[in-house]
């Protein structure tokens, strides 16, 4: 197969783009990967795999010869609402750094809330001298919303803090330890007992707003929240009721329908909200790029495409 430059297209600043481009050379010492706007015209005609973190549609329009791309993000919505309509075969990233990463956040943010963190910090504002009950870990339910490689690799973080987990998925999962459920039918019976729901689902047309005022209403009163997934699987006005109500004690975001988050939004200055920069999961560009790298490599020479999304569930 006739190598071609690889480029990388992006929404990001020059700084964030040089240190992509330059981790995947590393990773890639027999392509030649530029920027985008490095790019000659003879170059971009032939180019026919590009590395990309949500591009401009109009950049990838320029590669006429384009075949596939792959994204350094896990998560492709935005991927998949701006290119669905093409031909072009879009590959997420599936990197177990990630779901490391990802599973060492949900278990801090549990223990957070889990030991009352967010109480004992209102006490020290109204220099309030009380400790609150203890709950063992094992008395204590947290349900994850998404069983994939995130959900699945933090269920095992829970299990060893001796949580008691369950968890959600489109399909059934069978994880040693974990209750699983499956499908819409099986979804309010999962959320009735979770002391602390995490959601770890992909943004699809499905899980847009799934977590509304009925479905927040069938988690236990004063059960608390932590969104690491996509803002708009929340229905924002919905969890506010909910928290004004005592229907969720607290609830920890990370993610926003508008990111950054605009000061004026109501979040920032709840007392039931903690507001994360969208943290949760970072990125580790070395291990993100040996992955693209191996996947690229692995076309070079057998012309087979990794596992690429499926568009009509959206991941």
């Amino acid at each position: 197969m006739t190598a071609g430059a690889i480029p990388f297209v992006a929404r990001a600043g020059d700084s964030e783009t040089d240190a992509w481009v330059q981790a995947l050379q590393q990773a890639m010492p027999g392509e030649r990967v530029v920027r985008f706007d490095a790019l000659s015209a003879e170059e971009r005609a032939t180019c026919t795999v590009a590395v990309v973190a949500n591009p401009e549609p109009a950049d990838l329009r320029q590669l006429p010869a384009l075949q596939w791309v792959h994204s350094v993000w896990a998560g492709v919505e935005r991927l998949v609402a701006e290119l669905g309509d093409t031909p072009l075969k879009i590959v997420r990233l599936v990197d177990p750094q990630l779901a490391d990463t990802m599973a060492e956040a949900v278990l801090a943010w549990t223990l957070y809330l889990h030991r009352d963190m967010p109480r004992y910090a209102r006490q020290q504002a109204e220099a309030i001298w009380q400790s609150q009950p203890y709950v063992p870990a094992r008395q204590r339910t947290v349900g994850l919303l998404g069983l994939g490689a995130l959900g699945e690799a933090a269920a095992r973080r829970l299990l060893t803090a001796n949580f008691q987990v369950r968890g959600w998925s489109r399909k059934h999962k069978a994880i040693e330890g974990v209750t699983c459920f499956a499908g819409d039918d099986e979804l309010q019976p999962m959320l009735t007992a979770c002391d602390i729901l995490v959601c770890l689902l992909p943004l699809t047309p499905q899980t847009t707003g799934l977590l509304n005022t009925e479905r927040l209403a069938w988690l236990p009163r004063g059960a608390q929240l932590i969104n690491f997934a996509r803002g708009r699987i929340v229905d924002d006005e919905a969890l506010r009721a909910a928290l004004v109500s005592g229907q969720i004690a607290h609830a920890v975001l990370d993610v926003f329908a508008t990111e950054p988050l605009p000061p004026s939004e109501w979040q920032w200055k709840h007392p039931g909200v903690t507001v994360l920069p969208h943290c949760s999961g970072p990125t580790d560009l070395g291990t993100a790029a040996a992955i693209v790298a191996g996947n690229v490599g692995n076309w070079r020479q057998t012309g087979e495409l990794p596992p690429a999304i499926n568009l009509g569930r959206g991941y």
